[in-house]
C-alpha cells in the first residue's frame, strides 16, 4: 500500500508531518465537500478551489520549476473555456460536441504555446513576459469583439449533456442530506480530473525532464554548457503548462456553464495565480494545493467574517470602519503581506525547512 502511495506521488513525499496532515485534510475536505459542507456557496467554493489548484500548479511549472515569467496563462484558460462553450453552442449539448471543442482547444493551445516558446524564449525574461502580456491582451480583445463566435462582452451561456444538468436526479431521496444529481456528478468529474492531472504533473516534475528544468532555473548557462538545449526544454515546459491550463479552463466552463472575457481571461485571475504561487511556495506542486485552499476560502468568506466582527465593534469610531465588510480587500492584502513576511519561501517551503531542521538537530 505504501509503495502504491509513493508511486502515485512520484516519490515526491511531503517531507513534513504538518504538511502531510494539511494535504490530507485538503484532500478529504474536497472529496467530501458536498456532504461535509452543504449548501450552494460551499460547493461553488470547493469547485473553484479544484480549478485553481490545477491552474496554479500548471503556472508553477513555468515560474517555480523553470523560472519563466509569463502573463499569457489566462489566455489558455480562455481557450479551454471557449472551446467547450462554442462547441456546445454550435454543435449541441452532447458528449461528442464537448470532446470536439476540448480537443480543438488543446490543439490551439499547444500550437500557440509552441510558437510563443520557439519565438520568444530566446530573449531575456523581461521581454518574454512583455510578449506574453501583449499576446494575452490581444486574445482578450478578440474574445470581446468577435461577438458572433464568443458572445462578446456578454459571453456564452450553454447547456451540458443531460447527465450533468442539475435537473437530472439519479435518486428520488437525498443521501446524507444531498441530492445525487447532475451537479454533484459534475463536481466529482472536476475532482477526478484535477486529481489525475496533478498526479501527472508530479510525474513530470520528478522525471529527468523536470530535473533539467530545475537546473535551468538555477543556472541556465551551466545547464547549456553540459549539453542541454535550453530553448527546447523551456518550450516543452511552456506547452505542458498550456495544455494543463487549457484543461483547467474547460473544467471551469463545465462548472459555470458560462464563459466570458472577464470570467476566464481577466488580469485579475492572473494576479490571483501569482499570489497563490507565492503564498503556497514556488517550485512545489503541493504549494498549489495549500495556497489555493487558503486564498479561495479567504476570498469568499473573509467578507462574511468581517460582517460578524463588525457587529461586535459597532459604534467604535475607527475600528468599526476598518472592520467593515467593504474593507475585505484591505484585510486580504494584509494577510498576503503577513504570509510573505513570515513565509518567504511559501508555506510549503517553510514547513519542509522546519521539518529538515528538526531532523538535523535530532541526529546524534
Amino acid at each position: 500500500m505504501t509503495s502504491v502511495f509513493r508511486s502515485l506521488l512520484s516519490h515526491d513525499l511531503p517531507r513534513s508531518r504538518i504538511l502531510a496532515a494539511l494535504l490530507l485534510a485538503c484532500f478529504v475536505g474536497l472529496l467530501g465537500a458536498p456532504f461535509i459542507f452543504p449548501g450552494t456557496q460551499a460547493l461553488n467554493v470547493a469547485a473553484k478551489i479544484l480549478v485553481f489548484i490545477l491552474l496554479v500548479a500548471s503556472y508553477d511549472l513555468l515560474l517555480g520549476y523553470t523560472g519563466i515569467v509569463s502573463f499569457a496563462h489566462t489566455m489558455f484558460v480562455g481557450i479551454g473555456a471557449y472551446g467547450i462553450a462554442i462547441a456546445s453552442t454550435r454543435l449541441g449539448p452532447d458528449w461528442t460536441s464537448l470532446g470536439i471543442g476540448f480537443v480543438a482547444a488543446l490543439c490551439l493551445s499547444a500550437v500557440l504555446a509552441l510558437g510563443m516558446g520557439l519565438a520568444s524564449l530566446r530573449v531575456k525574461a523581461i521581454f518574454f513576459a512583455m510578449i506574453t502580456l501583449a499576446v494575452a491582451s490581444a486574445f482578450m480583445t478578440l474574445a470581446s469583439q468577435l461577438s458572433d463566435f464568443t458572445g462578446g462582452e456578454d459571453g456564452l451561456n450553454f447547456q451540458l449533456p443531460a447527465v450533468l444538468r442539475p435537473s437530472t436526479e439519479f435518486m428520488e431521496e437525498p443521501v446524507l442530506g444531498v441530492m445525487l444529481d447532475g451537479r454533484l456528478l459534475t463536481y466529482y468529474l472536476l475532482f477526478v480530473a484535477v486529481a489525475a492531472l496533478i498526479a501527472l504533473l508530479l510525474r513530470v516534475v520528478n522525471s529527468p525532464f523536470g530535473r533539467v528544468l530545475q537546473a535551468i532555473r538555477e543556472n541556465e548557462f551551466r545547464a547549456e554548457a553540459i549539453g542541454y538545449r535550453i530553448v527546447v526544454y523551456r518550450t516543452g515546459a511552456n506547452v505542458i503548462a498550456a495544455l494543463l491550463t487549457c484543461c483547467g479552463g474547460a473544467l471551469l466552463a463545465l462548472w459555470l456553464r458560462y464563459t466570458g472575457p472577464e470570467t476566464a481571461m481577466s488580469m485579475e485571475i492572473m494576479l490571483d495565480l501569482l499570489l497563490i504561487v507565492v503564498i503556497g511556495g514556488m517550485g512545489t506542486v503541493y504549494g498549489a494545493v495549500i495556497g489555493s485552499v487558503l486564498f479561495i476560502v479567504a476570498q469568499n468568506y473573509l467578507q462574511a467574517l468581517l460582517k460578524g466582527a463588525g457587529g461586535l465593534v459597532e459604534g467604535v469610531p475607527v475600528l468599526s470602519t476598518l472592520v467593515s465588510p467593504d474593507r475585505w480587500l484591505l484585510w486580504l492584502g494584509v494577510l498576503f503581506v503577513l504570509a510573505v513576511y513570515h513565509f518567504p519561501g511559501g508555506i510549503v517551503g517553510r514547513l519542509r525547512l522546519a521539518a529538515w531542521t528538526r531532523g538535523r538537530n535530532n541526529k546524534p
